[in-house]
């Protein structure tokens, strides 16, 4: 008999809670800035506060929460963050009805979200290397990456038309509901989960939440990732919102045609994740993780050069597709070989560090590449973040990393 190529009924449960999760997410895409705006009435400043905060301090939040969760049974904490994001994100709808939502609550709610987002993403990672065989976790990450990319079509434009018909909060009921049911898939799970073994000198301490940089900047093939996905991540969300500036302010597309080039690009995404698992098996898996890495980062300079009209809006659609095409190949890739690059007893706090860095980074720099649109143009913005990204590849690891034996040891005292 050949192997088996599923990663078994226990993940199907765990595919299902996260797709459901994350359709409520894209359904409620840009959900908190339409309510400061139609709402609550709030200026460009305020707006910005919102969305730069949320991240930052959500990011912040989260870092001690890493070596906390280290050694505590992962489904349970992966309820409790769903069931926390149900509940704050609930506190809207009702503030709305009572009339009594602010742009503070907003903020908390941000806040809080962004700090169990974190918490879900690291404890799910650790999850995920003990509930699938090595060999079927490309397979679970090819998985979650194709429902991420479909979610990202059908979300935004679901969610719109729903915006459209009951206002900005009811997305926000939608997509607090989604966690609640993504709480029952997991809970559905069954199964039993070993309490993590603490080692008896493994006391707690301030150091602990450094433990996951640690490891990510002391192993020869993380760090260079760690620095790539971090910065081309950045680069990329930087632009997103000056691409929007630039095609419905001077270009004069209307909203249903840049939310069209948004949305038809993301097919590409589905294309990736379907082509990953062939290419690995064909060419390799650090062949493939520097090809893919070194290809996505060629086309987003191209954004520079739209102009108006249909040929503009192709152009648009033409280089997304093929950047998140990359993309959707090398995501699954690379969240494959992050997990078998890192031993069981550290992969929370290490996908914490590397969660809290990535969005405290964008938040960073979508503020600094907003200060650079306001003092050049977004066109020019654009261009610079699509020549720095040209540079990125430059980080990707080449060579197979050394063995280390300690890596797969418990950690110890820092």
């Amino acid at each position: 008999m050949g192997k088996k190529r599923s990663p078994g009924r226990q993940f199907e449960w765990l595919w299902a809670a996260f797709a459901v999760s994350t359709f409520g997410t894209w359904l409620a895409f840009d959900a908190f800035t339409l309510i400061a705006i139609l709402v609550l009435h709030v200026g460009p400043t305020g707006v910005s506060l919102l969305a730069a905060a949320g991240l930052t301090v959500g990011a912040a939040a989260a870092v001690p929460l890493g070596p906390w969760v280290e050694f505590r049974r992962k489904r349970p904490v992966m309820v409790a963050a769903d069931l926390v994001r149900f509940a704050v994100l609930t506190s809207v709808p009702v503030a709305f009805v009572l009339g009594r939502l602010s742009l503070a609550q907003l903020l908390v709610v941000a806040v809080i979200t962004a700090a169990a987002d974190i918490t879900f993403t690291a404890a799910g990672g650790a999850y995920l290397k003990t509930l699938v065989a090595p060999e079927h976790l490309l397979v679970a990450n090819a998985r979650f990456e194709s429902t991420t990319w479909t979610a990202t079509v059908l979300g935004p434009a679901l969610g719109g038309a729903a915006i459209g018909l009951f206002g900005p909060v009811v997305t926000v009921l939608a997509n607090a509901v989604s966690y609640l049911l993504s709480a029952a898939g997991i809970g559905a799970i069954g199964g039993g989960e070993p309490r993590p073994v603490r080692p008896a000198d493994a006391r707690p301490r301030a150091g602990a939440v450094l433990e996951g940089w640690r490891h990510i900047l002391g192993h020869p093939a993380l760090r260079p990732l760690f620095f790539n996905t971090v910065l081309v991540n950045g680069l990329i969300m930087a632009s997103t919102p000056l691409l929007a500036v630039l095609m419905l302010g001077p270009l004069g597309f209307a909203p249903w045609q840049y939310l069209l080039g948004f949305a038809l690009p993301c097919l590409g995404g589905l294309l990736g994740s379907r082509l990953a698992r062939p290419l690995v098996a064909r060419f390799g898996q650090r062949r493939m993780l520097l090809t893919a890495g070194t290809l996505r980062a060629c086309w987003s300079v191209g954004l520079a050069f739209v102009g108006p009209g249909a040929g503009g809006l192709l152009l648009v659609v033409a280089v997304e597709f093929v950047l998140i095409t990359c993309m959707g190949v090398f995501n699954p890739v690379f969240a494959t070989y992050r997990l078998e690059q890192t031993a069981t007893d550290r992969v929370t706090r290490t996908l914490s560090a590397w969660s809290v860095t990535a969005k405290a980074s964008v938040a960073a720099m979508t503020a600094l590449w907003g200060l650079l649109a306001g003092l050049t143009g977004p066109r020019t913005a654009i261009a610079v973040a699509g020549l720095l990204l040209l540079a990125t590849p430059l980080l990707l690891p080449r060579a197979e990393p050394a063995a280390h034996p300690a890596r797969e040891k418990v950690l110890g005292p820092g």
